[in-house]
């Protein structure tokens, strides 16, 4: 019997006992069930390779900029902190924030490119839907089921981390025709805890890539006062700047930047739920649009940081160099992997995949530093 929780959860949450599973399975009294997904996750072959892929920058540039999964642990932490405030479901609201970047290839948003180019005529790459091969069909963990069996709830937040899916012909081709048939409403909105998740991520990626960008001095702290918000944050920091190092003096504007699109975040949820009269669950899957979301100056302020970080961070000659040469290697890894399959890949633990996406798996799979061995091994 599972052990009731003493957490008394608001009436918008998801509720500690899950509605089921892709797979039945007995209940544990340890833990509930969105514990489970997230140890199943933490445990994952797939979750520990993301200390080794690209956030920004490539893995081998430097220990202390952000990795995939510092990326997903800043995401987790700012994820439950909004759960918390709202009293809902912390623990899915984490599991979803752990899982949300499984399916990144190697070389970050560069080599996602490289694979879809080369799976064109196959189906195509998404590393959002290649999240859910991993945890459905990669992942080889138990003796009772492919995957990660996770629950119905979770996979509802994966699959719809971008908002409802209307063109399902992509999920189809990657994962199978009807994969989710009767077990997933792919038309309708999201849970609370998943869109807390989604824009946590939004949270986390923006400020944590000023720090690093800041840190690698891609830019300097003078370039983003024309962003009017950032502005206002450093010169409440302007006496100490003769006092404390540089170093510290961004970790603070950076919380500072974090704090402040946090509480945008709440304020705007507190108004949003007020006006779309929401008060159950059923009301939030029903709603129309983003119930946890910016408000109209903030959604300008996360532009406006996108475009400068795209300018200069993104696309700086250094940070380009370095993926540009990570797309090469993943186009090359293709060509030359899909002449003789069987030479590196264990075809036997794929089940019911063509010879490409097989390949596509394999890549996707591996880490920064495993590609640039094995391209430098066999080119």
């Amino acid at each position: 019997m599972q052990k009731k929780s003493i957490i008394k959860l608001s009436k918008l949450a998801v509720s500690f006992t899950s509605r089921g599973r892709l797979k039945r399975e007995k209940k544990t009294n340890l833990r509930n069930d969105f514990q489970r997904d997230r140890d199943r996750i933490i445990h994952s072959t797939a979750f520990r390779r993301l200390k080794h892929k690209t956030q920004v920058f490539v893995n081998t540039s430097g220990d202390h900029f952000r990795t995939r999964i510092t990326h997903s642990l800043e995401v987790s932490q700012i994820a439950r902190t909004l759960s918390k405030f709202f009293n809902l479901n912390e623990d899915l609201s984490e599991t979803l924030s752990l899982a949300h970047d499984l399916g990144h290839t190697p070389f970050g948003h560069a080599g996602e490119e490289a694979l879809n180019q080369c799976m064109e005529k196959y189906g195509g790459f998404d590393h959002n839907i290649q999240t859910l091969r991993i945890v459905n069909i990669l992942e080889n963990r138990y003796y009772d089921f492919d995957g990660l069996n996770l629950t119905l709830e979770t996979l509802d937040g994966l699959i719809k981390h971008n908002g409802p899916v209307k063109n399902l012909s992509k999920f189809d081709k990657i994962l199978g025709k009807d994969f989710f048939k009767n077990k997933i409403n792919f038309t309708n909105n999201t849970s609370l805890e998943a869109q807390i998740a989604a824009i946590s991520d939004d949270i986390a990626y923006n400020s944590h890539d000023l720090e690093d960008g800041l840190k690698s001095n891609l830019f300097k702290l003078n370039d983003l006062k024309n962003i009017p918000v950032l502005n206002k944050i450093i010169s409440k920091h302007k006496k100490k700047f003769n006092k404390y190092s540089i170093d510290l003096i961004v970790r603070q504007i950076i919380r500072d930047t974090i704090n402040e699109m946090v509480s945008d975040v709440i304020k705007t949820t507190q108004k949003n739920i007020k006006l779309k009269n929401i008060k159950k669950l059923k009301d939030v899957y029903n709603s129309k649009s983003q119930i946890v979301c910016f408000s109209n100056s903030m959604k300008n302020f996360d532009l406006k940081i996108k475009s400068f970080l795209k300018r200069k961070m993104y696309f700086h000659n250094s940070v380009n160099t370095k993926t540009n040469h990570g797309r090469k290697i993943i186009k090359d890894l293709f060509l030359i992997i899909r002449k003789d399959p069987k030479k590196y890949i264990n075809i036997k633990k794929y089940k019911n995949s063509n010879i490409e996406r097989i390949i596509c798996d394999y890549i996707a799979g591996m880490t920064d530093r495993y590609a640039i061995n094995l391209y430098k091994q066999i080119k």
